[in-house]
């Protein structure tokens, strides 16, 4: 029977099938954050146990740590108390640490692309629902709980339902000002926010492959927010020559090897999934959203839609809009680039695009953080952070920063903020702060003007 790409990578780490029950699952590799690890190396703890095999495990802290300053203690004490309690851990488990300050630190999906610790055929857990992030490498990434984070620490596998198998193919050319963030957008407005609950997704087509690595990035990060259990797209040439060199990339012969399977993994032609859905690329434009989940979103240039659902109206409320209202100069007071979702090279390269030679309004906040120290470094290398700070922006230390209210980057309550993170939902970015996802590009266009922009009038 023909196979999918993900029965490929599923079928070639079953350990044992449960009768009636899960299959256990062998895990390439387990990363952990401070946040859901705490709890699973107590339970280690307590049973006495090692970790099965420490070398495939990787930690560092993320979610917690501050974007400045970073070489003085952490001064919130919840954050500080994590952040602490995963430098004891990863000690005492002789597993493999990244902490703060260190030259490989930054938010964990993407430095696990970035190092090339994330490979084609893997499978990969996290204690983090955008782990899915990883698929883009042409692996089977998903999140799990912190029960199940000490389940693979203790065993390296995991008890799992396999999930149905959904093929998304978007096929065409994307236009000016689309970007990979768009195209996830555009799909959780079309297709709602539970609309691949219970599938695994590959995504195909012209538009999926013509994106770069980062941009595939984007999209599989976003895949958790339609409900799917992941994202994955097939390794290509794009793929090659993204991991060739990198720290934890084969090297020499086992290169060659390598790639020579990874170029086995794609779904077979006459393979059958459980669902397939069409796009057009031509039909997607840049993005916004107007309410507080990431499938209310819109074309920038369209107006609110109506709906008649409690929910809907309660949404419209905490965001302070109306029905059939245009965004489009609506002043904003926040912005703030980076997150697992746009924190790459690609996405301050986009940014800098838009704001060069022009400066930052007035009244708006950004923050613009880098998704890695390596990113940061090469922001500085090809002179991005001279372009940003002309305009009056200023590049902060690598986290994971106001894409969620855990540390210091909070957006106060009332206030709007333009966000290429993930999620949107009321309170994410802090207690009663308003979000609006959208692409670095309409970002820094709303950054420059001070209001929701459309990008394409900088272009």
């Amino acid at each position: 029977m023909a196979r999918t790409l993900f029965d490929k990578i599923w079928d070639a780490h079953v350990v044992q099938q449960v009768k009636e029950g899960p299959t256990q699952l062998y895990i390439d590799r387990l990363y952990c954050h401070e946040v859901t690890s705490p709890q699973a190396f107590d339970g280690m703890r307590a049973r006495g146990l090692k970790c099965f095999r420490p070398d495939r495990i990787f930690c560092m802290p993320d979610h917690n740590i501050p974007t400045h300053d970073q070489d003085k203690p952490i001064e919130e004490p919840v954050s500080k108390r994590q952040v602490d309690a995963l430098d004891k851990n990863a000690l005492e488990f002789g597993l493999n640490y990244f902490p703060i300050m260190h030259p490989k630190n930054g938010i964990i999906h993407v430095v696990g692309p970035e190092q090339g610790l994330s490979l084609p055929g893997m499978t990969i857990v996290c204690g983090d629902s955008h782990t899915s992030t990883h698929g883009a490498m042409g692996a089977v990434a998903f999140g799990i709980g912190t029960s199940e984070v000490e389940m693979v620490l203790a065993s390296q596998c995991i008890l799992q339902t396999k999930p149905k198998s959904m093929r998304i193919t978007i096929d065409g050319v994307l236009s000016k000002g689309v970007t990979a963030k768009d195209v996830a957008l555009y799909m959780m407005m079309k297709m709602t926010t539970s609309g691949a609950t219970g599938f695994f997704v590959e995504y195909a087509g012209s538009a999926i492959r013509s994106l770069s690595m980062e941009g595939r990035l984007t999209l599989c990060n976003l895949s958790i927010e339609m409900g799917a259990r992941g994202g994955m797209i097939a390794p290509d040439e794009v793929t090659f020559e993204y991991l060739k060199g990198r720290a934890y990339s084969p090297k020499g012969e086992d290169w060659d090897k390598s790639v020579a399977y990874w170029k086995t993994l794609k779904s077979e032609d006459d393979a059958v999934f459980d669902k397939e859905v069409v796009f057009d690329a031509a039909d997607i434009q840049p993005m916004i959203t107007y309410g507080t989940n990431p499938g209310m979103g819109m074309k920038i240039t369209e107006c609110i839609p109506n709906g008649d659902t409690p929910s809907f109206k309660k949404s419209l409320d905490y965001m302070g809009f109306k029905e059939g209202e245009s965004l489009l100069g609506k002043k904003i007071n926040y912005v703030f680039l980076g997150a697992c979702t746009n924190g790459r090279i690609e996405d301050f390269r986009m940014f800098a695009s838009i704001v060069k030679g022009k400066k930052k309004a007035d009244h708006v906040t950004a923050w613009l953080v880098p998704g890695s120290w390596p990113v940061k470094k090469q922001i500085e290398a090809e002179g991005l952070e001279k372009i940003l700070n002309e305009a009056g922006f200023e590049v902060r230390q690598p986290g994971c920063s106001a894409c969620l209210a855990m540390n210091d980057d909070k957006i106060p309550s009332g206030k709007y903020a333009v966000s290429t993170s993930n999620r949107n939902f009321e309170g994410r970015q802090g207690p009663g702060s308003r979000t609006l996802l959208a692409s670095p590009l309409v970002a820094a266009a709303a950054a420059i003007t001070g209001v929701i922009t459309d990008p394409r009038d900088f272009m």
